[in-house]
């Protein structure tokens, strides 16, 4: 009896839209359960017994515990590595390599730049703060370098490991999802190319469903 895959967390948070995404292009049926980020109850004993750090997601799949977002999409990309879409090209080692590749530039080079100018315009303000401008001015220049790479790459190729979508497409929606919401848009919409994969991207069916929970500050 195949045993129904939990993932504690929230809609409006990045890295569970991150791996809700996942499920979906894998068609997998699976239960949120919801985390109530206000009570912190994500800071309580019960949910630290899943994740000592007190973040969200937590993934269980029968016996199996995990954290960290993109060690979830990993995972679940391998484990239905035949069903929808195939977001790690199993079956072509080079492809694979390069998904790997544009995977750590998400991790190591976008995200870093793009999560402090979420956090200055969504979650700042729900602090009682004012978003700081040098934090999101500063980010922005770091996140301009990052995009102008992304569109010399995105002029040869449809998606960022080559002409087909992967987890490395995938890792980027939630956070970009939020900051085309922001005053800063522009500088994605100013690159052709970024803004052509981004519209691709953002538009595929498995992602909609998701991004319908994704109204951080919306009342």
């Amino acid at each position: 009896m195949t045993t129904l895959i939990k993932l504690y967390g929230a809609p409006v948070s990045t890295c569970t839209a991150r791996v809700m995404t996942c499920l979906h292009e894998k068609a997998v049926d699976f239960a949120l359960v919801p985390v109530d980020l206000f009570s912190c109850e994500h800071k309580q004993p019960p949910f630290l017994a899943k994740n000592p750090f007190g973040q969200i997601p937590v993934l269980e799949d029968g016996d199996l515990t995990l954290f960290e977002s993109r060690a979830m999409t990993a995972y679940v990309a391998e484990k239905f590595k035949e069903a929808g879409t195939d977001l790690i090209r199993h079956h072509d080692l080079k492809e694979a390599a390069l998904v790997k590749v544009w995977i750590e530039v998400e991790s190591q080079q976008f995200h870093p730049a793009i999560a402090p100018i979420v956090y200055e315009y969504f979650v700042a303000p729900i602090q009682g703060k004012s978003p700081d401008q040098g934090v999101i001015d500063a980010n922005l220049e770091k996140l301009s370098k990052v995009l102008d790479v992304y569109e010399a790459k995105l002029s040869s190729a449809k998606y960022l490991a080559g002409d087909f979508y992967s987890l490395a497409d995938l890792h980027h929606l939630p956070y970009t999802y939020y900051f085309m919401k922001t005053p800063c848009a522009s500088i994605i919409s100013e690159r052709a190319h970024v803004k052509a994969w981004w519209e691709d991207i953002s538009s595929r069916p498995a992602f909609k469903k998701v991004s319908e929970g994704m109204n951080f500050g919306e009342k």
